[in-house]
């Protein structure tokens, strides 16, 4: 039976491991990429309802996240009214 060099057999095997062990890390990044875009929307949801929570005490404001100073957002109608 015919066979390739030793040497070159550990070359084959250690690339071949080498791939199979890139290609784990990659599906691994993917589970980890899945679960964060999972978790970002979980949060946008929870900004959104947070937001309305706020729109329903302060009405329709512009809130500094730096110092929690907030200003009042014009009302659209009404700045239509003066032209």
């Amino acid at each position: 039976m015919s066979k390739i060099k030793d040497e070159q057999l550990e070359k084959l095997q250690g690339l071949v491991t080498a791939t199979n062990h890139v290609q784990m890390q990659l599906g691994q990044l993917e589970m980890q990429k899945h679960t964060l875009l999972h978790q970002s929307v979980e949060i946008q949801e929870e900004l959104g309802k947070f937001q309305k929570e706020l729109e329903e005490e302060y009405g329709k404001v512009s809130v500094n996240i730096q110092d929690g100073t907030y200003t009042e957002i014009p009302d659209e109608d009404a700045s239509d009214k003066k032209d």
